[in-house]
């Protein structure tokens, strides 16, 4: 987790440098280019973690230095005019991906028991009492998943259908 929060404290002096040479089109495409990349390598697995707060604080002083904001401005219409995700958001976008993706690791009520209900489509939760593995990738993002609107759920078979729904969903 250190190793994350060094390199976005380099990567917010060099937006910092860089922001009175750069337009704000420049600036965002340099922070996906750069920043998300740092944000999203392994959100999966460390973006439940207590040490996300940092991140995100570092991320947001990231987006206002961007917009030129001033440091008590608050950051949701700017994560939304940038179209860029908040890192929780991101970690929601980055799990349900994951379970598209990779449907054979996941079981649905459907192949649980014939009959049909309106919860057929749902993932099956595992049994469990432990809350580490219920805190744990796996588990949720089957939660994460059975609470998507129905309109999203509807275009899991097509990823690039289910990408810009759910990111809409998300922002």
């Amino acid at each position: 987790m250190n190793y994350i929060l060094s390199r976005l404290s380099s990567a917010c002096y060099a937006i910092k440098v860089i922001t009175p040479l750069m337009s704000e089109d420049t600036l965002k495409m340099i922070c996906y280019s750069y920043i998300h990349l740092i944000i999203t390598d392994h959100i999966i697995f460390w973006g439940n973690s207590p040490d996300g707060i940092d991140i995100f604080k570092i991320q947001k002083w990231i987006i206002r230095i961007m917009t030129k904001s001033r440091s008590r401005d608050s950051c949701r219409q700017l994560f939304r005019r940038l179209e860029i995700l908040p890192l929780q958001s991101q970690y929601i976008f980055s799990l349900l991906l994951f379970v598209v993706k990779n449907k054979d690791l996941y079981i649905t009520n459907q192949e649980i028991h014939n009959i049909t209900t309106r919860s057929n489509i749902k993932l099956h939760p595992p049994v469990c009492n432990l809350t580490v593995f219920q805190k744990g990738a796996y588990y949720c993002a089957i939660k994460l998943f059975n609470n998507l609107p129905l309109k999203i759920k509807s275009v899991t078979n097509e990823i690039k259908l289910f990408k810009p729904d759910l990111k809409r969903f998300l922002n």
